[in-house]
């Protein structure tokens, strides 16, 4: 009989995929970052408990695009400083990916808040134009000009909080408790520029990045970079005070409800 795809994998062939994953070559991805001061009240509204505001009020957007092997990966994500437990780090409220696999892989391991959008960045001379679309909408938007070279930084490790949770099937809250994850990132930096420019902010319904106003820009950069990482579980957290903000992983708040409609089987 010839074999059924969807029937059950061997033990060698799991490991032999696991093994494949752990000896990727570092990857890079040329991207624009790009930091300001916003609103201190903004910043505090939307960290879920136990996360906390940094001494300063600031967001971040990043925009990439990756070489990986076989296909080009955009990859963006917008996130505002955050603290937990004495570690400081980023809060992403979006991810927007390109590929369904990039996508499938952050939320369901991680608990990333990815989801399928447009990721453009563009470079002509010295002109650059970045930005993140969903739904027809540019919601975040970079653009500037190259003003020279900067130092490269040392590689470090950065620290990303998400949280991974599963909404309940009755409609009711979540099964099980939700998990706080810190991801751990080791970036290295082969190429760093300085951009002279701005930031956009549009509104848009679906990714209200609007809220979080640009009060002073503090530097826009393109650069080249690679980066691991691993992601640790750290606490259980509270459903009743994460689930006021659920509605942050998804288009329609209403879906974090959606349940079997009437009468299926």
């Amino acid at each position: 009989m010839a074999r059924v795809r969807y029937g059950a994998r061997t033990e060698a062939e799991i490991v032999a995929a696991r093994t494949a994953s752990a000896r990727l070559p570092d990857i890079w991805s040329t991207g624009v970052v790009a930091v300001w001061e916003t609103a201190p009240d903004a910043v505090a509204a939307v960290l879920p408990p136990p996360l906390k505001p940094t001494g300063r009020p600031l967001a971040r957007v990043n925009i990439s695009k990756v070489d990986l092997p076989g296909y080009p990966l955009g990859a963006g994500s917008f996130a505002v400083a955050a603290s937990h437990d004495g570690v400081d780090g980023w809060y992403p409220l979006v991810m927007p990916m390109t590929h369904e696999r990039a996508l499938i892989g952050g939320r369901e391991v991680f608990g990333e808040p990815k989801k399928l959008g447009e990721v453009v960045v563009e470079r002509e001379g010295l002109v650059v134009r970045a930005f993140l679309a969903r739904h027809g909408i540019a919601f975040v938007e970079v653009r500037g000009a190259v003003a020279g070279a900067l130092p490269l930084p040392e590689p470090a490790q950065k620290t990303d909080f998400y949280f991974k949770f599963l909404p309940a099937v009755d409609g009711s809250g979540f099964d099980g408790d939700p998990v706080l994850v810190h991801c751990l990132r080791n970036e290295k930096v082969r190429r760093l520029e300085r951009i002279t420019g701005d930031v956009v902010l549009r509104e848009s319904m679906y990714d209200p990045v609007a809220d979080l106003p640009v009060r002073r820009l503090v530097e826009i950069t393109i650069g080249e970079k690679t980066s691991d990482q691993r992601g640790k579980v750290v606490e259980r957290v509270d459903a009743r005070a994460l689930l006021p903000y659920v509605h942050q992983r998804y288009d329609d708040p209403a879906q974090v409800l959606d349940g079997p409609p009437v009468g299926s089987a």
